[in-house]
């Protein structure tokens, strides 16, 4: 699919910002831009390339926090999606004029990544936790953070955060009072939390941080844009497992409204609870408040310094579908170019938006790696190489200096 704008003139040398996200598990964004810059330059050498890889709260978060920011990167071991598994995290510690910042990333301890496709199976969605999350915000929260800011993105649970907060003491019980299994389906048989608030939360020399939800989408708890109904096949659900959890995460909506006294309905429907498999709406609960992850990414990165002195914008992910319009870092930053009057340009691994769509959040052209690979085998086997193909024939197309 390709739109063709006003090209940005014939100038001999056209100055190009690369700003992608992650490709999915494929490629990171510094990875991308590294090849799609190596593409552009095979054919217009002359022109002025600054990547800037991003991320919009999923995989890479805190990498190009990182990178933007410097700080202290802390490690910690917590437990994986699927259980029994240890698995090495990272987060970022940044301390700025007496502000003491954590930055997190849910998609570290229970991302989809951490489980082998071969595994991703209706079992495995109905068993998912995000147990190690809330290990890794009890690791920073310990540190004495004054702020602490949890990327939302890329999980392999549907569990409405409940295991992160069984690990901040705040776990779900029946009506007898029995801890319940981690994983989302168990969440039918919840009357209650264990204790509330989650203590884990509360360092021994000091108060909670405050929590700051850096989500990567707006959808909802629940419905037919909710956790279980979009992400739950991505993660292996089928359709009754799907439903399994829906039902759970519609009564666990009702045990957390029940303790924070919110309406129900309201904190079913609050925009980014669905985030992370749910776990946006249990740190929502825990008196989060959420943000854009591409638009903090967009303000902690410098993005609009770039946009400001460039001529054109390339930007990508892994799949530009539907989904990538609800808040997620490519409509971040062709939104940054429109504002600026730059035509955005997005190279995606497949494209499934439809051109009106697209020019409406402000890409000017789309195209597909896969479509032009020959298929989606063909540019899985060499993910860099065919993204660094497709961004040498659009220089021969956009670049002046060729």
């Amino acid at each position: 699919m390709t739109i063709r704008p006003t090209r940005p003139g014939t100038v001999a040398r056209v100055r190009v910002v690369i700003a992608p996200d992650s490709f999915g598990g494929t490629l990171s964004a510094t990875e991308a831009a590294a090849a799609i810059a190596a593409g552009w330059r095979r054919v217009a050498p002359a022109d002025e390339l600054c990547e800037l890889p991003l991320a919009d709260g999923g995989p890479g978060f805190v990498a190009v926090l990182h990178a933007a920011l410097g700080g202290e990167l802390r490690e910690a071991v917590v437990t994986g999606p699927l259980g029994g598994t240890a698995v090495p995290v990272r987060w970022l510690r940044v301390s700025t004029g007496g502000l003491v910042v954590g930055y997190v990333e849910a998609a570290q301890a229970c991302g989809l990544h951490l489980v082998a496709p071969t595994a991703r199976d209706p079992d495995a969605a109905r068993a998912a936790t995000s147990r190690g999350v809330g290990e890794l915000l009890a690791a920073a929260a310990a540190a004495g953070v004054h702020r602490l800011v949890v990327g939302l993105g890329g999980s392999a649970c549907t569990d409405g955060g409940a295991g992160a907060l069984a690990a901040l003491g705040a776990g779900p019980v029946d009506g007898a009072g029995t801890r319940l299994p981690d994983g989302g389906v168990a969440l039918a048989r919840c009357r209650g939390l264990a204790r509330w608030p989650a203590s884990g939360l509360v360092p021994p020399d000091g108060p909670a941080p405050e929590l700051v939800l850096a989500a990567d989408v707006d959808n909802p708890l629940l419905g037919r844009h909710g956790a279980a109904a979009v992400f739950g096949p991505q993660k292996g659900a089928d359709e009754g497992a799907a439903a399994d959890l829906e039902a759970a995460l519609a009564r666990w909506a009702e045990v957390l409204a029940q303790t924070t006294g919110r309406d129900p309905g309201e904190l079913a429907a609050d925009p980014g609870g669905g985030a992370a498999g749910g776990l946006g709406a249990a740190l929502l609960a825990l008196g989060g408040r959420r943000v854009s992850g591409a638009g903090l990414v967009r303000e902690l990165t410098g993005l609009d310094a770039a946009l400001d002195d460039c001529d054109l914008v390339l930007t990508g992910e892994g799949s530009f579908d539907w989904q990538s319009l609800r808040g997620k870092l490519v409509t971040a930053v062709a939104r940054g170019a429109a504002e600026r009057g730059l035509p955005c340009v997005v190279l995606a691994g497949q494209v499934a938006v439809g051109r009106r769509e697209a020019a409406a959040a402000g890409v000017a052209e789309a195209h597909s790696v896969a479509e032009h690979a020959g298929g989606v085998a063909a540019s899985m086997a060499d993910p860099a190489g065919t993204l660094a193909d497709l961004a040498a024939e659009l220089a021969g197309q956009w670049s002046g200096s060729r």
